[in-house]
């Protein structure tokens, strides 16, 4: 709430001043047409040497009419007509008025004065310090006279006035100190309840502050400024803005040309229109409102920064860009907040910003944040400054301060835009540098995802979100409007994803599709790239129907784009929708897609591989190599071609080729090639493998070629880090312990064994972070090979296992990886000396005899293996084998002979054996299963007497069985004679009761009349017990029957419960019957009793009637 004139004085009742010359002659001022210059007045008033209060009175009625130059001119003439009497001591309230009038210039000058405005000049104006200085000298002009005289320097006026200054110079403390005291002498002054009112909404005290201002509005419901104001404001601040516009409203009923209520009006209007809750015809009329509200506050205000702030985007959508500025400049030279200052140079950064001028927009935007350096809008601004120049480094930072700790903002807005700026990559930034911006993208990016509750988006700590407050509801619908259609917004979330998550990628990239499609049902265009896009990760993924489909669509809509961009989109599609053709088995539809697109890109070189790869795969090598040949002469530069042509030698086992076209690679075209030094490595590893020359030459020659080769996947891995194939080869050289100095196959050297398991031990390393890379059986292979080394079989059978289930080539697993598991099976079984293992090893090697029936190498492996079952068997004692195992390893022996000798016999130049090895098996075969029959007699006549004791077993086990049952069931029949003979019992029992009851049912009346034993063993025990309480009925009777049972057991009857019952209902005459001493019990004498327990004899005690009132009907 604005300042205003606190320091003018209510009206004059009398509405002229008498003046009286020299006693004869009354001259009147008439103030309802005081002349503007008040000259004559003054010499008049001189003349009239007048008390002060004609003064101050003819100075108050010059300022109620805005002129406060002639107001001011007033008081200096008395100023001078008191000092020139020698009457200072009258002149305090002159002071005080004085320094009214600067407070009330001070409150339409301008706060701060721009040094070169473009529209709004105030440069020949005074600023508020200024007048704020001149009314500080007043102040202590009149305290010092006041002081001086003796006077009392702290009156009223002075302190109103006071306090007045003190809170245009926003120093509450001090202000508030003076209407403190004005209201301690009196309290029900208006202008310091106000001012106190004002005091507490500055330090948002609104209650306090809301009874302040009613209690104004109650003593004076016609003041100015309106308490009515404060009211709204009150209400405002405390969420009832309801009340807040009906307390506005009325304001501006009572005052029309209240500027203050006006502008409040407008700014809710203004606000209500930007609510995406109401329709657009409310919100258009609700703008249309509160910018006429506001314009009729700068009218009747034209110095008032919030009015000028309110209209500046009315008259900026309205093309009025010069006006704009000039309300923005206004604005910023006459803000008393910190909130309309950096508003105001928003405004004019953003004007400078659509007009070119850089250096202006940093300027008001850099002032903007110098004022509060969390202010977002200025912060973006000169972000969009700072990357119009190139300078993205000090953009980053501007952003990133703004969302840092203390008082982090989390704009949506800055947050899009600082997440773009750190994906984009900078020139001098490393690699790991540039990883690391990469990722506080992303995290940008997921945090304005959530706030979009994006699809797969969690929470902060993982948990469904929860229920929005109004505040949460409003942003989130806010950054809905904002950002809920942004598609490239998606599209750099899902290129940041790319190389980490691709899933994650889909995701985004599916959400932008559906925006897409969106808009075209819509009647929108589509984007037939984002369709391509995605469609291409479907194919990746396996989905090729889907992708398929999608290819087609995005086909349509690039060839109905037309121009150079609808055939360069229309050339990629197609290319892809030859691919999910080829992958599909569509052969022939494929090639028909790659001759359309060489047709008409005839240097199309990624369609010339594929047509290649299908030749490949028809066995048609000539056609390809020449494919492939034609296609790196047009495009030597290539580096894909050559890649694809060095493959293709590679496995045509022209490695000498290949090595030249990489090496051609490296030194002319890319030395950092990954792929080539990858490739050159691999040949040369292949080469120093294959190398079985026995000389020293030899050997120095593959040591040469293996060193070569770790250097070159070295080298790959120095320049991508993430190279998995070169990662790979490493671990193979260093598994087989390639390098090392002491190697010598054959050898068996302990040292070297060592080492080969100490690098197959740091190769699992990496063969397992690799397996997280690359999907394919030759890592899993290469891990099997490890774990053989370190003579851990079950593991490389896991890895063999599932690297054969990966393979897909023929009808089923590889016949490398058989070979692998055949291995590992016959190792292990070898080490465990189990049959069951060797039989798992012959089932492999079997399969791979079947897969390839033309390698000899298989034949001798289901040979040896066979052989080696028998004499594993053999050697085994007959406790640890099995007849069936046996048998079936005599005739696996046999037929392990026939095909030895086969072997032998074979006459081929090319075998990967030796005959006279073979010829060794065959003899030794022959004289193992010589001795076939005696083990299989030696084993029957085993399991034979293995058998016969077993039977024995069984026989004696049974016996043992039946004599146990025999004894069990005479023990029962003894249990039941028992149990029949204490039935018995029970019933003579239970006879016997029924007769005393009968003998004992004639004897009631004497028995009542008797008194009973037990009664008066219970008086005698009541007597006994002293000053205890006497103890119920219920509890007695229970105490005997607890006797009772006692008792007849000591006696050793028995019965059952029934009888128990029956007995206890004639307990007295048992006790008759069978007396029984009394035990004596401990007595509790208390201290108030020891004298009637002195003279008393125990026995001689009895209970008054008053304490014991049972009659024997109830005891009995």
């Amino acid at each position: 709430m604005d300042d205003e004139e606190y320091g003018t004085p209510p009206p004059a009742p009398i509405r002229s001043i008498d003046v009286e010359l020299g006693g004869q002659e009354i001259v009147a001022i008439d103030l309802d047409n005081l002349d503007h210059d008040p000259t004559d007045y003054i010499e008049l008033l001189l003349e009239g040497n007048v008390k002060v209060s004609m003064w101050t009175r003819l100075s108050c009625e010059y300022w109620k009419k805005g002129l406060l130059n002639a107001a001011q001119k007033c008081l200096e003439g008395a100023v001078l007509l008191f000092r020139s009497n020698h009457t200072e001591s009258s002149l305090p309230p002159i002071y005080q008025l004085l320094a009214n009038i600067q407070l009330a210039r001070a409150r339409k000058a301008p706060k701060i004065k721009l040094d070169n405005p473009r529209q709004d000049d105030m440069t020949q104006e005074k600023v508020k310090e200024t007048y704020h200085q001149y009314a500080a000298q007043q102040l202590n002009s009149g305290d010092g006279i006041a002081q001086a005289s003796s006077s009392d320097a702290y009156t009223l006026g002075a302190l109103l006035t006071r306090g007045i200054y003190h809170l245009a110079h926003t120093e509450l403390d001090d202000a508030f100190r003076a209407f403190e005291a004005v209201l301690s002498q009196k309290p029900t002054n208006v202008v310091a309840l106000l001012g106190r009112a004002r005091i507490a909404y500055a330090r948002k005290q609104y209650s306090h502050a809301l009874r302040l201002f009613q209690q104004v509005l109650q003593l004076s419901p016609d003041t100015q400024p309106d308490p009515r104001i404060g009211i709204g404001l009150c209400f405002w601040a405390t969420d009832q803005k309801a009340k807040a516009k009906a307390c506005w409203e009325r304001s501006l009923e009572v005052n029309p040309s209240s500027w203050a209520a006006s502008l409040l009006l407008g700014l809710q209007s203004i606000n209500s229109s930007k609510n995406p809750d109401e329709d657009d015809d409310d919100r258009t009329e609700n703008l249309i409102k509160g910018t006429k509200y506001c314009e009729r506050a700068f009218n009747s205000n034209n110095r008032n920064a919030a009015a000028a702030n309110a209209l500046f985007e009315f008259f900026l959508r309205k093309g009025d860009k010069k006006r704009a500025l000039k309300l923005a400049e206004r604005t910023i030279q006459f803000a008393e907040t910190l909130t309309l200052f950096s508003a105001g140079h928003i405004h004019a950064g953003h004007l400078a910003q659509m007009d070119g001028s850089t250096s202006d927009a940093m300027r008001h935007f850099g002032a903007a944040l110098k004022g509060n350096p969390k202010n977002t809008l200025a912060a973006i601004g000169l972000a969009q400054i700072q990357v119009k120049n190139d300078e993205i480094p000090a953009a980053i930072h501007n952003l990133d301060s703004l969302m840092q700790p203390p008082n982090p903002q989390r704009s949506l807005e800055a947050m899009v835009m600082l997440a773009s700026l750190r994906a984009y990559p900078r020139p001098g930034v490393s690699s790991a540098d540039a990883a690391i911006e990469r990722q506080k993208a992303r995290d940008l990016f997921e945090h304005v995802l959530k706030a979009l509750d994006f699809p797969g988006s969690v929470s902060v700590n993982g948990n469904t979100p929860h229920a929005r407050s109004n505040s949460e509801a409003y942003a989130h619908r806010k950054a809905v409007a904002n950002f809920g259609d942004d598609v490239e917004l998606l599209v750099e979330v899902a290129r940041l994803w790319q190389d980490e998550n691709r899933p994650r990628m889909r995701r985004v990239l599916e959400e932008a599709v559906r925006i897409v499609e969106a808009r075209a049902n819509a009647g929108g265009t589509g984007d037939p790239r984002l369709q391509n896009n995605f469609a291409v990760l479907r194919h990746l993924d396996g989905e090729l129907t889907e992708a398929r489909t999608m290819y087609e669509t995005a086909l349509t809509e690039a060839t109905a784009v037309g121009g150079a961009v609808g055939e360069t989109m229309a050339t990629t599609i197609l290319y892809n929708l030859a691919r999910v053709y080829e992958d599909e088995g569509e052969v022939g539809i494929a090639k028909d897609a790659y001759d359309k697109l060489l047709s008409r890109h005839p240097e199309y070189a990624d369609a010339k591989v594929r047509q290649a790869q299908l030749l490949i795969s028809a066995s048609q090598y000539d056609e390809a190599h020449e494919l492939l040949k034609s296609a790196m002469t047009s495009q030597k530069s290539n580096l894909n071609i050559r890649a694809a042509l060095a493959h293709f030698l590679a496995s045509r086992q022209q490695l000498k080729l290949a090595r030249d076209i990489v090496t051609q690679t490296l030194s002319s075209f890319d030395s950092h090639d990954v792929y080539s030094l990858c490739a050159v490595a691999w040949v040369s590893f292949h080469q120093a493998r294959e190398n079985r020359d026995p000389s020293q030459a030899g050997k120095d020659e593959r040591r040469k070629l293996f060193l070569r080769a770790a250097e070159l996947y070295e080298r790959a891995l120095q320049y991508d880090q993430k190279c998995a194939v070169a990662a790979q080869g490493l671990a193979i050289i260093t598994a087989e312990d390639a390098l090392s100095p002491l190697r010598n196959t054959g050898s068996g050297n302990p040292e070297e064994a060592m080492r080969r398991v100490q690098g197959a031990r740091e190769a699992l390393d990496v063969f397992t972070k690799v397996r997280e890379s690359i999907n394919d059986s030759s890592v899993y292979v290469n891990m099997g090979h490890c774990y053989f080394l370190r003579d851990e079989y079950d593991k490389a059978i896991e890895s063999y296992e599932t690297a054969a289930k990966r393979t897909a080539t023929g009808p089923g697993p590889d016949v490398t990886v058989l070979h692998c598991l055949c291995r590992a099976w016959y190792a292990k079984a070898n080490k465990d000396q189990s049959f069951l293992a060797i039989g798992k090893a012959l089932t492999f090697a079997q399969r791979a005899l079947h897969l390839a029936p033309q390698e000899k190498a298989n034949v001798y492996n289901v040979a040896m293996i066979e052989q080696k079952a028998a004499e594993m068997l053999f050697a085994m004692a007959p406790a640890k084998r099995m007849l069936v195992d046996l048998k079936i390893a005599v005739q696996q022996g046999k037929h392990a002979n026939e095909l030895f000798k086969s072997l032998a016999a074979d006459n081929s130049p090319n075998i990967p054996y030796s005959r006279d090895i073979a010829d060794q098996r065959k003899k030794y075969g022959d004289s193992l299963m010589r001795r076939g029959d005696e083990h299989l007699a030696e084993q029957e006549q085993y399991e034979a007497a293995q058998e016969a004791r077993l039977a024995e077993a069984r026989q004696k086990r049974q016996d043992e069985k039946a004599r146990a049952g025999a004894a069990e069931k005479v023990r029962e029949e003894e249990l039941q004679q028992q149990a029949r003979a204490l039935a018995e019992e029970r019933r003579k029992a239970r006879e016997e009761v029924q007769q005393w009851t009968a003998l004992m049912g004639d004897s009631d009346e004497e028995k009542e009349k008797k008194p009973r034993k037990g009664a008066k063993k219970q008086q005698r025990s009541e007597v006994n017990s002293g000053d205890e309480a006497p103890t119920p009925s219920g509890e007695g009777r229970k105490k005997r029957k607890g006797k009772l049972r006692k008792d007849k057991e000591t006696a050793g009857g028995e019965g059952d419960g029934s009888a128990g019952e029956e007995e206890a209902l004639f307990s007295g005459e048992e006790v008759e019957d069978r007396p029984k001493k009394r035990a004596q019990k401990k007595r509790v004498v208390r201290d108030d009793d020891e004298e009637a327990a002195t003279f008393a004899p125990r026995k001689k005690q009895f209970k008054s009637k008053e304490t014991i009132s049972d009659s024997d009907e109830e005891m009995s």
